[in-house]
């Protein structure tokens, strides 16, 4: 038996590689056939410049994350956050093309190779292979997959200084394949949210329930599964504050975020063209300054001191609750927006902390999960009608409140079933979290074999 199976597997090898090759070059893999020298090609490259530019911006937002998460961790975790926050990345790149795009994307026919799909799930492109080794699919690819990575950092700091680091890796792994694509193909690849007969279908044009909600929420299932860190509590319930050991790192990862933001929220037109990202553009900045600062107000009428902690922690709030309207509301709605998120970031973090006793160092349940949610939800009260056909109740319609309030209770169900299932059976089977007295001492070198700091 052993013997016939060795050339069974050679042939099944040799077929596999045969197809692999001959789908190769089924797309338009060099441009030749999708660039032309008329004023719709140089449109086309002008839009495809845009798109890969934005894609690197949103990139650099990972630079961002690192540094906003490292301020806010402890000095013997720092070195352990940056290599969660850097390998996430990496690994859902990996997946992502492996499988993620395909189950997102597949039957959107947004671009070759995306053909096969229905309204609940995706079934073409994976690889990139066939007629999905296109330059239009590549420079789509290149844009989705820096969404997918954001997804996967937001829960790195919410669970940092007592995660496991390949539990991590296990959890972008699965993120990047099955939890964030299906729910991605619903809202942006023709799924059923997306064509729901409702208003204009759940519209979330960058991502405030798709990225960040899902992040958020992830975040929160992650870290009450696997339980606050040491000492944070005491035995009548009231939490210690465990400060960050540099917050340089959070003001420039705060401003890191918020440029790259433009990138995000902008770039998801996929067409510079299209001159609605002069609005985009406003609304996000308008939302993030509102943010911050209503939140240094409000953090700092019983001290008397101004948190800049709360200044960054608005701002970030404000960019993603403007994530999912950015492209459908008018700039006032947009400081209102910020202005409200900000408000919710500040009880939220209150409510997570001191009655549900979650441990988040970096807040990340409360920026980016409960504004995920105020996010999707603005999109139907502030909308104005005058892009992609969206009108909120400003307008006198109720229906795509409905049809955002809808894509909101899918998300929570969605997050919570499958993420709390993944969470709380790695744990049973695996563990999540470090000893304790590892988690005293440190995690950095006992998972990376050294200090950030070595010379201190």
């Amino acid at each position: 038996m052993k013997k016939r199976a060795f050339p069974i597997t050679i042939l099944l090898i040799s077929c596999i590689s045969f197809t692999l090759a001959s789908d190769a070059f089924a797309g338009d893999p060099n441009g030749n056939h999708t660039y032309s020298d008329s004023i719709q090609g140089l449109k086309f490259s002008v839009n495809f410049a845009w798109t890969l530019i934005s894609a690197f911006l949103v990139f650099n937002m990972q630079a961002g994350f690192s540094f906003l998460g490292a301020g806010f961790v402890q000095k013997k975790n720092t070195l352990n956050y940056l290599a969660m926050s850097f390998v996430d990345f990496c690994v859902g790149a990996l997946v992502f093309w492996l499988v993620g795009f395909a189950i997102m994307f597949g039957g959107s026919k947004i671009a070759p190779g995306l053909s096969s799909g229905n309204q609940f799930i995706g079934y073409s492109g994976f690889l990139l292979l066939g007629d999905a080794y296109d330059v239009s699919t590549s420079v789509l690819w290149m844009f989705q997959i820096m969404f997918a990575a954001t997804a996967c950092t937001i829960v790195t700091g919410a669970v940092a200084e007592r995660f496991k680091f390949h539990a991590h890796v296990f959890y972008s792994v699965f993120l990047c394949s099955i939890l964030y694509p299906v729910f991605g193909h619903w809202m942006w690849g023709k799924g059923w949210l997306e064509m729901l007969p409702i208003g204009a279908g759940a519209r979330d044009f960058a991502g405030s329930g798709v990225v960040h909600g899902m992040g958020g929420l992830l975040a929160f299932i992650a870290a009450w599964v696997v339980g606050p860190r040491f000492g944070k509590y005491n035995p009548d319930g009231s939490p210690n504050v465990i400060h960050g050991h540099n917050l340089l790192y959070i003001v420039i990862g705060t401003l890191t975020l918020i440029f790259g933001w433009f990138g995000f929220n902008a770039g998801c037109t996929l067409a510079v063209t299209d001159l609605r990202v002069s609005v985009i553009a406003v609304n996000t900045f308008l939302a993030a300054a509102s943010g911050a600062i209503t939140l240094l107000y409000v953090s700092y009428y019983k001290p008397k001191k101004s948190d800049v902690i709360m200044i960054c922690n608005g701002a970030l709030a404000g960019c993603v609750a403007i994530t999912a309207s950015g492209a459908y509301v008018p700039h006032w709605a947009a400081i209102v927006i910020g202005m409200i998120a900000s408000l919710i970031t500040r009880y939220s973090l209150y409510f997570i902390e001191n009655k549900l006793k979650i441990d988040d160092p970096v807040g990340a349940i409360s920026v980016h999960g409960a504004n995920g949610l105020w996010g999707l939800l603005s999109v139907g009260i502030f909308s104005d009608g005058t892009y992609g056909g969206v009108h909120g109740l400003i307008t006198g319609s109720g229906w795509q409140l409905l049809a955002q309030f809808i894509a909101c209770v899918t998300l929570i169900a969605w997050c919570f079933s499958v993420g709390f299932a993944f969470f709380y059976t790695f744990k049973r089977l695996f563990g999540l979290r470090v000893p304790v007295n590892v988690e005293r001492t440190g995690l950095d070198v006992y998972e990376h074999g050294t200090s950030c700091y070595p010379g201190s």
